[in-house]
């Protein structure tokens, strides 16, 4: 028989991803907020970035649903929308929607985003902060509300974004190879678990780990729609004063507002997403390096500059709290 759709391959559970816990966050924090522009995932390869994020896709979207990926090689027409090649040969005008209505409501993936046109992330990147798409085609303005959630991943190896593009992505997130012999044998089990469930799936058979893991996706997508409806409640009336006090310090110097906003709207998320009534200095110290980071004067020179330890220690300072004590847990 025939099926209309495609089979997805199958995807390990988000609740099956072994660490990486920054990137389980920003991607919550930016589904919860999708005016926060978007996660940047920085890496170096195999270590898990579009694992991580087609695994987050399916949890919240569901198994019957991909992510929109644009490729390295697309072309405005593709990304904004233009018209269908086949009609026009034939003498028939039929417009073709663009990838970024085709992403309206879901994950608009990019990878390796470092490597494609400037202009193309230009226009992914405004759309992604504002919301509308604009289409100017023959004479005729079209505007139209498309909202998504932008992830986009880069290998630094292979080259940077220029600072106007980086500042334009809403958080950032540095992913590394575990060195800890422990997670990465508990890397290698999650696989090798998955693998034998999907052979027992084919038998008919069911494998207890992974349902249990996808029931765990299920609660957390229900956390996740939560948090959406109850964000706008959240009180940030000291969240405002305690972004601009870190935005602002001479310790962490860049340009603009964009890094206050930015980290309050995360603040505000994270608030939501645990059921807080309101936005405090622990909110906002959990945030902050994945707001900031990407934003100093050493990105705006086009130089990589990481987050440490002893960035995390000035922000505690700053808010008036323990360094000792672990960021909060979502």
């Amino acid at each position: 028989m025939v099926t209309s759709k495609p089979l997805l391959k199958p995807q390990i559970p988000f609740a099956m991803v072994v660490g990486q816990e920054d990137l389980k966050l920003a991607l919550k924090l930016a589904y919860i907020a999708p005016r926060l522009g978007g996660v940047l995932i920085s890496g170096q390869r195999g270590t898990g970035k579009s694992t991580a994020v087609r695994a987050f896709a399916r949890m919240v979207y569901g198994q019957d649903v991909s992510l929109i990926t644009l490729p390295i090689n697309a072309t405005e027409d593709r990304v904004v929308g233009g018209w269908k090649i086949d009609a026009l040969m034939q003498g028939r005008s039929e417009e073709q929607t663009g990838l970024l209505e085709d992403a309206h409501d879901r994950i608009l993936y990019v990878d390796e985003v470092n490597l494609l046109d400037d202009h193309i992330v230009n226009i992914i990147l405004d759309v992604a902060s504002t919301g509308v798409l604009s289409i100017q085609r023959e004479g005729r303005a079209t505007t139209k509300d498309v909202r998504f959630t932008l992830v986009g991943t880069m290998n630094p190896e292979e080259g940077n974004l220029r600072p106007q593009l980086l500042d334009r992505f809403g958080l950032m997130i540095n992913i590394t190879a575990d060195p800890s012999p422990q997670r990465r044998a508990a890397i290698l089990h999650a696989v090798l678990n998955f693998d034998l469930a999907e052979k027992l799936a084919r038998k008919g058979e069911l494998h207890p780990p992974l349902e249990a893991a996808r029931a765990e996706d299920a609660t957390e997508q229900g956390r996740l729609e939560a948090a959406r409806t109850r964000i706008d409640a959240v009180d940030v009336d000291a969240g405002v004063d305690l972004c601009v006090r870190v935005a602002g310090d001479k310790a962490f110097p860049m340009q603009g507002h964009r890094g206050d906003l930015v980290m309050l709207l995360a603040a505000r998320s994270l608030a939501a997403l645990r059921g807080d009534p309101a936005v405090g200095p622990e909110h906002v110290r959990t945030v902050a390096r994945m707001a900031l980071q990407h934003r100093r004067m050493e990105a705006s020179q086009g130089v990589m500059f990481y987050w440490t330890p002893v960035d995390d220690v000035k922000v505690c300072e700053i808010l008036g709290l323990d360094p000792a004590s672990p960021p909060l847990v979502a």
